[in-house]
């Protein structure tokens, strides 16, 4: 039995600031009945929450997370790039060169995301297209296929690429070059058993993997912090 994935966390100076900014890039609903989270709710099918965590930790360096969002035409790729730096984001500079075919912005915090080209291959992942992660190499991809249950659907030239069984929804995809971790990641990812599954032995599994378990300060709460094969922060959430 495997976990499902329930939320992609982002760590903000501001929840509440950077919940609105996402909710009016991605037309999703702030959600002010989340037990103390800032939360997200998707509109349009996508399977997981976007929720929005509080911390007093400057973002340093580039982020190992980010989305990317779709286009389908030269022109709507335009339109979205112009829209969300209406929004607050702006276009940055992380060494992709004058050709790339895709922009990369940054919220009003400085988290990266990207939007890509027509025709990307995550295109077919909605107009978030994928949750995009560096890496070392392709064993953490395999590391999360396991842990999710979701196949691989790419594995070339030290990149991979995850998607749910049914073959529908967002990508996970990952790829070198890792950058320098500095602390807690900005971005993680929170997962759950199923309903009827058990929180302990999914930890067990997930050691079994390759993880491991991780003090991050958290204290006693009802989520346990692990860290992926590449020490990447994630949560393990009770049973739902």
């Amino acid at each position: 039995m495997t976990a499902r994935l329930d939320a992609l966390c982002f760590d903000a100076l501001d929840p509440r600031r950077l919940a609105r900014f996402w909710s009016g890039a991605l037309g999703w609903q702030i959600d002010d009945d989340a037990s103390g989270v800032t939360r997200l709710v998707p509109t349009e099918g996508t399977r997981f929450f976007i929720d929005f965590l509080p911390t007093v930790e400057d973002k340093r360096g580039k982020n190992r997370i980010h989305l990317d969002l779709t286009s389908s035409s030269p022109e709507e790729q335009k339109q979205t790039v112009e829209r969300l730096i209406d929004l607050g984001a702006r276009t940055i500079d992380i060494g992709q060169g004058p050709d790339s075919p895709h922009v990369v912005l940054a919220d009003p915090e400085g988290n990266e995301l990207c939007v890509v080209e027509p025709g990307n291959f995550v295109a077919d992942g909605g107009f978030i297209g994928s949750i995009t992660c560096d890496a070392s190499g392709p064993s953490v991809g395999y590391f999360w296929s396991a842990a999710l249950g979701w196949p691989l659907v790419w594995d070339q030239d030290e990149e991979t690429a995850i998607r749910a069984p049914d073959g529908t929804g967002q990508f996970i995809t990952w790829g070198p070059p890792l950058p320098p971790k500095y602390g807690k990641n900005r971005l993680h990812l929170d997962i759950a058993p199923p309903a009827d599954g058990d929180q302990r032995a999914e930890v067990d599994r997930l050691v079994a993997l390759g993880a491991r378990r991780v003090d991050i300060g958290q204290r006693d709460v009802d989520w346990v912090v692990m860290a992926d094969p590449d020490d990447n922060e994630f949560c393990v959430l009770t049973p739902r």
